[in-house]
């Protein structure tokens, strides 16, 4: 088992399923506590250390939506939606409000452990040190210090643009990042939601980092919601 030192916060008030997702990071060595309300979670986050959130959003007070908004305000604590909601919409605006990945009921113990392990090294990443250095997945390699791009230790030459694009990727492995999120970071808020220009930009960038453009090994398309560098 597991000597983890970071405690996760579990906010379900279904008891059923907050017994399973308990049960699932006793058994994975992880710490936890649980909050049955929304206001019990915020009491729980100003109270004590969390390092992670399971967050429910359909909870007896008010809507999950309002604690990722309330979070946001003052904290970039990972959090991880687990819901029944399985519209595309509701996934989209979650990840928008401030979600970082969005796990929908029911689940495997074998997925939520795989969620939690990512937020986990975003969590480590954050506190690294602050020089930016050089990530790498799979083979696929950037300096975000030079602003170089490696395949396979090979140079890439990307535009200005796609570098933006896949510096944004690596700087959030693993995490679904909307297509509005996109569009606002690269272009700005202003730009509207036309999406054309970003599939025009992601299918040049794939083009030079993918094997197979048309089955995507690093940047997969998660559908109706945006795009995802997959986490090795």
């Amino acid at each position: 088992m597991n000597n983890y030192r970071e405690c996760i916060l579990v906010v379900e008030d279904d008891a059923q399923i907050r017994s399973f997702i308990c049960y699932s990071l006793r058994q994975a060595g992880f710490r936890y506590v649980t909050a049955h309300t929304a206001q019990e979670a915020l009491e729980h986050l100003v109270s004590q250390q969390i390092d992670i959130m399971l967050l429910d959003l359909g909870l007896p007070d008010f809507d999950g939506m309002d604690v990722i908004k309330k979070v946001r305000e003052w904290s970039n604590l990972p959090v991880i939606v687990v819901s029944a909601r399985d519209q595309d919409k509701e996934k989209a605006a979650a990840l928008d409000t401030g979600a970082d990945d969005y796990l929908t009921k029911p689940f495997s113990a074998t997925e939520l452990m795989a969620r939690v392990r990512v937020a986990l090294r975003h969590l480590y990443m954050q506190n690294k040190d602050k020089s930016l250095g050089s990530i790498a997945v799979a083979g696929l390699r950037i300096d975000l210090d030079k602003r170089l791009v490696y395949l396979n230790d090979d140079e890439l030459h990307v535009t200005p643009m796609e570098y933006n694009l896949l510096a944004m990727f690596f700087q959030n492995i693993g995490k679904v990042l909307t297509t509005r999120y996109i569009i606002n970071e690269i272009w700005g808020i202003g730009y509207g939601t036309d999406t054309q220009a970003l599939r025009a930009l992601m299918a040049g960038l794939r083009r030079k980092i993918e094997k197979n453009p048309a089955k995507p090994r690093y940047i997969v398309t998660e559908i109706g919601v945006g795009y995802r560098l997959v986490d090795e």
